[in-house]
């Protein structure tokens, strides 16, 4: 037997009133504590650099360590990264596309 269908009823049979909030983007809002963890971060990666630069020209003989892979795998010598951000975006406009 086919799954029930959803059927929604609108209140009075009339259509909600469209807000303006709805339509536009939603604002991002950050807190303090979202802007005091991204200034730690930033903050902290850019003294790795910092630290990583000094050790490549010889100023400091401890910090951190890049890693290196010693033995590379062949099979990934032409390893391309993907963009995460162009995959969600053509994984949406294909959504849209099949709804339409």
């Amino acid at each position: 037997s086919p799954a029930p269908k959803l059927v929604f009823n609108r209140v009075n049979g009339k259509r909600p009133p469209l807000l303006l909030q709805q339509i536009s983007a939603p604002e991002e809002c950050y807190t303090l504590a979202h802007e005091e963890n991204v200034r730690f971060v930033y903050e902290a990666w850019q003294q790795v650099e910092q630290q990583l630069d000094g050790s490549r020209s010889g100023e400091s003989a401890c910090g951190p360590v890049q890693y290196v892979e010693k033995n590379p795998n062949p099979g990934l010598q032409n390893f391309v990264p993907i963009d995460l951000e162009e995959w969600w975006a053509q994984q949406f406009l294909a959504k849209i596309e099949n709804c339409s």
